[in-house]
């Protein structure tokens, strides 16, 4: 019976331990995927930081730019002015005047000659705004302070698409890093998940063990037990031969006391056992 028990609890230890080792590889498994994920998150992260650090570059950029073009553009007006002819309308002026005769021209039903007649007045004041316009940019400074004026809105414009690519960029960054540290973190509790039940069928396997190598033991001690008994129940067989000597050579020497005839073997007998 308790080698039967013996066996039963090394079967049971056996399967646990193949659970055990299971457990155990779908722990490492788990923590492997959840380096992985860390890892990658951690590449987010460093590019995420790179381009907002770029990002306050260009948005560096931007405003340097931007307080240039808003310089230029106050001293261009105050140039304009100042050279600018002082009969008629200025160009600001005759550019909202053609605006409102545009719009008008496209949403009015109107009739041919009134047609005509705004088509005739869009083409003067182009002209005198055109007229106007290149009278400003002969003038050397006027030309040179319009240019820069140009250079530092497209410059302005340029570091604000820039911003907001980089920023674009910098926020996909930042969400691919959280997704991932949310899935490091779901993986993370199955893999802890695994680790529990490796820890319970370690301690079963164990205790399975241990039940095993206790019915072993009890085994042993019972063979022990047995042997003792048996070694007790056995009489050596060198006292059982000397017992046997004694007894035959007693009836032998009861034949000669009473005269019977006895074999040389009879006598030898005698003579063995200290009879003669």
């Amino acid at each position: 019976m308790l080698n039967i028990e013996a066996e039963k609890h090394r079967r049971n230890r056996d399967e646990l331990n193949e659970r055990t080792r299971q457990f155990a590889d779908q722990r490492d498994k788990l923590n492997a995927e959840v380096r992985k994920l860390i890892e990658e998150a951690g590449s987010r992260k460093r590019n995420r930081d790179e381009l907002n650090e770029k990002v306050k570059d260009a948005k560096d950029q931007r405003e340097i730019w931007n307080k240039t073009y808003t310089e230029s553009a106050a001293e261009l007006v105050e140039l304009r002015r100042s050279i600018a002819p002082k009969s008629g309308a200025p160009p600001s002026k005759l550019k909202r005047d053609l605006k409102s005769l545009e719009f008008k021209q496209m949403t009015s039903v109107l009739s041919p000659d009134k047609e005509k007649e705004i088509v005739e007045q869009m083409s003067k004041l182009q002209q005198e705004i055109r007229k106007r316009e290149d009278s400003l940019k002969s003038n050397k400074q006027y030309s040179e302070l319009l240019r820069k004026v140009n250079e530092a809105k497209e410059k302005a414009e340029g570091f604000h698409r820039l911003v907001s690519e980089l920023a674009e960029a910098a926020q996909k960054q930042h969400d691919g890093m959280m997704d991932l540290y949310d899935r490091a973190d779901k993986v993370r509790k199955e893999a802890d998940d695994a680790q529990a039940k490796f820890i319970e069928s370690k301690l079963l396997a164990d205790e399975e063990h241990k039940k095993h190598i206790d019915a072993i033991h009890q085994v042993h001690d019972f063979d022990k037990l047995l042997y003792g008994i048996r070694q007790k129940q056995r009489r050596p067989r060198g006292i059982e031969d000397a017992e046997k000597v004694a007894k035959d050579a007693e009836d032998v020497f009861e034949k000669f006391k009473k005269g019977e005839k006895l074999s040389t073997e009879d006598l030898m007998l005698l003579q063995k056992s200290g009879y003669l």
